[in-house]
């Protein structure tokens, strides 16, 4: 009996191992086969195709075709854009240290970084780039444009610029620089003894940065804390682990990450003393917040250490890898989903399951309801993560989008910096109604033309109301709501008023206090932010959230 048992074992084994083998053999066989065809495609192509053709463009182009055919995660990168990948990574780059827009056939400086090289030779933002190191910049894009300003730190670069206000061409030789850009460009007390701590990256540093903020902020006596995370896009996984690290004990699970390779079936765990795991913490994020923001938000959820408020986070689930090419180049690549220790995955789009090349939603009768680990709390996998207190950000006008659309608040920004050395510190910065009433002069001659929802609506309306052949009878009806509806822009500008100055407050601050002034100012008008000092100063319904028992 026991032979025969054996003689089966060994069978199946056999067959087991034959499929496998069965199954390597065919896919090794496709895989090699199409490989040919695409060589062959390729060969006769570059030799018979009529017209002359960049090899090195024809093939960049088919591997990005091949690659968004899968998820938008997947990408080539070139040894020609091995800048980037350092930058995405490290923060860190060698350049002038400036953020450049295209405008027309211009390209200008939108933002020099503080304390870097464009800085200090005193490149403003507004100064359009007219030459560099004798090369026209004229016609050129920003792309184009930031190939010139990059460069090995210590080499210099001589850029010829238009400045608005000032007569003839200015001449500015910028010394280029290692720039390092923060994953914290601010932290600071707000009211109430909170900390506050704006990450809006997740680079090899972001951990280190979180944790020295934190330790700063509780040196002046924080009570509770506040990590906003809203339009941080996310970063390197081990980075968010080690922030979550910061309030959970060691030992205990952050993330863990299933892939097709079993080397990808990994828990992250937290690896060192954490610095605090009492103190009251909250939060924020939105639908800009991904990847590594939501690894954060989701795994502090998870382990009822902190609460989340803001809106529904973007829904990205999936890891990715740097996989090294030859001649220099790399493949980024999606290995693996995510899971918070709940063990949710919360990525929203189903890129294996798409409809006319567009993937879609994880459907709602998919949607799983796992717990969180300390107070059976209900949480949703499929669809990002949900704040325990939804609070909406302030809402942007027609008429303010219109403005931004246009660039006018820039536009203004620059032309108020001609006339002013200086302003008020960030955060008692005000702009006056007599300056708002200069903005308003500023823009009688000046194109933003818009429509409002209710007047996009409204023609949806004429045209359904004419295809069904009504619309002979409403016609007044129509013509008496479309006078009411149609807007007066000078009327919105003052209909609108405190929201315009508040965006035209944080641009003019912009030119005198950098991001840091920025980001001030936009605490004075933060509705999520109020809501979080509120609860964090409210014992008992910061506890009755992470417990449960909160009735909204």
């Amino acid at each position: 009996m026991k032979k025969h048992f054996k003689k089966i074992i060994i069978g199946l084994a056999l067959l087991v191992g034959s499929i496998s083998f069965s199954s390597y053999t065919e896919s090794y066989f496709e895989v090699s086969k199409n490989l040919d065809i695409f060589a062959t495609l390729f060969r006769e192509l570059n030799i018979y195709y009529v017209d002359d053709a960049d090899p090195g463009e024809l093939m960049k182009t088919g591997i990005d075709a091949m690659l968004e055919s899968l998820d938008p995660y997947t990408n080539y990168i070139p040894e020609s854009k091995m800048e980037d990948y350092k930058m995405m990574t490290t923060g860190q780059y060698g350049g002038i240290g400036a953020l450049i827009q295209t405008r027309k056939d211009r390209v200008m400086i939108s933002e020099p970084y503080e304390g870097f090289g464009a800085d200090k030779a005193g490149l403003l933002a507004g100064d359009k780039i007219i030459e560099i190191d004798g090369i026209t910049a004229i016609g050129k894009n920003s792309d184009e444009i930031r190939e010139f300003l990059l460069g090995q730190p210590g080499t210099t670069v001589e850029i010829k610029i238009e400045r608005p206000g000032t007569e003839g061409i200015l001449t500015k030789v910028v010394t280029r620089e290692e720039v390092k850009i923060k994953d914290v460009p601010y932290y600071g007390m707000v009211k109430n003894d909170v900390g506050y701590i704006r990450l809006t990256g997740f680079t090899s540093s972001a951990s280190a940065e979180v944790k020295s903020a934190l330790l700063a902020l509780k040196e002046q006596n924080a009570k509770s804390i506040i990590l906003d995370l809203r339009g941080n896009g996310g970063g390197l996984l081990t980075e968010s682990v080690n922030i979550v690290n910061l309030f959970l004990e060691k030992g205990s699970e952050v993330v863990y990450t299933k892939g097709k390779i079993k080397d990808w079936n990994k828990s992250y765990k937290a690896l060192n003393d954490p610095v605090d795991m009492e103190i009251p913490l909250a939060v924020l994020i939105n639908r800009g917040s991904a990847s590594a923001s939501e690894i954060v938000s989701g795994s502090l959820q998870d382990n009822d250490r902190a609460i989340i408020l803001g809106t529904r986070s973007f829904g990205k689930g999936l890891v990715q890898n740097v996989l090294p090419l030859s001649y220099n180049s790399k493949l980024k690549i999606t290995v693996a989903k995510y899971y918070t220790p709940s063990g949710r995955c919360i990525q929203k789009l189903d890129y294996s399951n798409k409809t006319n090349g567009k993937a879609e939603e994880v459907p709602d009768s998919l949607i799983t309801e796992f717990k969180t680990l300390k107070s059976n709390r209900p949480v949703f996998d499929g669809k990002g993560v949900a704040p325990d207190l939804k609070v909406e950000g302030l809402p942007l006008s027609d008429i303010s989008a219109s403005l931004l659309l246009k660039s006018l608040f820039f536009d203004y920004a620059t032309n108020y910096k001609i006339k002013h050395d200086s302003i008020s510190p960030a955060k008692e910065f005000e702009l006056s109604d007599a300056n708002y009433e200069d903005f308003v002069s500023f823009l009688a001659d000046k194109d933003y033309a818009y429509t409002t929802e209710s007047e996009d609506i409204l023609v949806e309306l004429e045209k359904a109301a004419k295809a069904d052949k009504y619309f002979d009878d409403v016609k007044e009806e129509y013509a008496a709501l479309q006078k009411k509806l149609n807007h007066n822009k000078k009327d919105d500008l003052y209909k609108f008023k405190e929201e315009i100055k508040q965006i035209l407050e944080n641009e003019i601050v912009s030119r005198y206090h950098y991001q840091k002034g920025q980001v001030e100012v936009s605490l004075k008008y933060d509705p999520v932010l109020e809501e979080a000092i509120s609860t964090l100063n409210d014992a008992a319904k910061y506890q009755s959230i992470l417990a449960g028992t909160f009735k909204k």
